[in-house]
């Protein structure tokens, strides 16, 4: 059980920090879509690229707080930020599946707040160190599990349903890749991710999670322009799936040989 929390932990954690390094790292590059989330707040663009690596450099250092030093107040901002950011998509008028697609920036570090334990902290708590061993008792570990199955759900639903509406960045990588129909080929990934979102919300399997993380890394490589910093900020999709992996039984024959073993 020791070890098993402590992979949990050490999954969510590093992939946590991954999300808000490579985020960050957009603002210090100062990505020019970013202006139309700064319009929202009615900033104007000449002030938003200003603002972006201030802000980039936040996240990276929120990110690296993360890795060092691990405290339950940097997951609950992570959680508001990633949600935030998250939502300023729809509000500058980008499809709402862009706000779940990006489920794994506010669900990994949500997940890990949770097996952490957040309720009777007092203020100080908030701040102290979080311990890698996460042994908690079996109603945080089923919600820990749920939240996960919902993170999977929604990051699987909202790239499906970009690959159904045509996304034009996905019809780009596509077409890069030497499809001559790209928009076929969107709408069978589409119907195939909305099929294995609908699956790890119902009854997930763990060979079936493995062959979705290797998906998931697999296809957020194919980003024409600052590739590696995308594959970073997604560290939050890889990092669920693995986690929710951690958190199934390994086969149903183990586990009912430990039912048996302790009757």
């Amino acid at each position: 059980m020791i070890q098993s929390a402590n992979k949990l932990h050490y999954t969510l954690r590093f992939v946590s920090a991954m999300c808000f390094i490579g985020h960050g790292a957009f603002g210090i590059i100062t990505k020019q879509i970013w202006c139309n989330y700064f319009a929202v707040f009615g900033i104007d663009q000449a002030t938003a690229f200003h603002l972006m690596p201030w802000l980039g450099t936040v996240d990276i250092l929120m990110g690296i707080s993360l890795l060092l030093y691990p405290t339950r107040a940097i997951l609950l901002w992570l959680v508001i930020w990633g949600t935030l950011t998250a939502l300023l998509r729809p509000l500058s008028g980008e499809n709402f599946a862009e706000t779940i697609e990006r489920a794994g920036n506010y669900g990994a570090p949500l997940t890990l707040l949770i097996l952490t334990g957040i309720s009777g902290k007092t203020f100080k708590d908030w701040f102290n160190k979080i311990s890698p061993n996460i042994l908690t008792d079996e109603k945080t570990l089923v919600a820990g599990a749920t939240c996960l199955r919902v993170v999977v759900f929604l990051l699987l639903t909202g790239h499906g349903w970009l690959n159904l509406v045509e996304k034009k960045g996905l019809m780009g990588q596509y077409t890069a890749l030497g499809f001559s129909n790209p928009a076929q080929v969107a709408h069978i990934v589409g119907i195939f991710e909305l099929a294995a979102a609908a699956m790890v919300l119902i009854k997930p399997l763990r060979p079936v999670l493995i062959a979705l993380l290797i998906w998931k890394m697999g296809t957020e490589l194919f980003y024409p322009k600052w590739e590696i910093f995308e594959w970073i900020e997604r560290g939050g999709s890889y990092g669920s799936i693995l986690a929710l992996w951690f958190m199934l039984p390994r086969t149903s024959a183990q586990t009912s040989k430990k039912s048996l073993s302790t009757q």
